[in-house]
């Protein structure tokens, strides 16, 4: 399923290094924490949006962009934030959030193909080449 980019679109590399220097040794934590966190938004966004409930997905979208932004997953922050403001709206004018659904529908892609490039580029293990007798490894 194309999620509409490559991944120089998924993620602001720069964003990504800066907030993994700031955090140090406890980045591969947080980030499980953006998983762990991550999926439960979309699962209670999925759910409101089922439910055509506007209020109920304000705060995990609402979550979900703050914490995307944090690691430099600039598509999925702004995914997020298209669904919290159409929610508020909808919540002020009494109707259905049926204008959030084409964001809802792009959001779980986007989360899964951006948390696997940050979770790669998180990994200490690094993929490399077979060396040979006299080469150097190339990384």
């Amino acid at each position: 399923m194309s999620i509409g980019g490559d991944d120089g679109s998924l993620v602001n590399w720069a964003s990504f290094s800066q907030v993994r220097t700031e955090l140090g040794a406890n980045f591969v934590r947080i980030l499980g924490y953006f998983r762990e966190d991550g999926v439960k938004s979309l699962e209670r966004i999925e759910t409101a949006m089922r439910g055509g409930v506007a209020a109920a997905m304000v705060i995990p979208a609402h979550t979900l962009k703050g914490e995307a932004a944090q690691f430099g997953a600039d598509l999925l922050a702004e995914l997020a934030e298209s669904i919290e403001m159409i929610a508020r709206a909808c919540v002020e004018t009494h109707e259905s959030p049926d204008e959030a659904l084409a964001h809802v529908v792009r959001l779980r892609p986007v989360f899964d193909a951006t948390l696997a490039l940050l979770e790669r580029e998180a990994s200490p293990l690094v993929a490399r080449k077979p060396m040979g007798f006299g080469r150097r490894a190339s990384i």
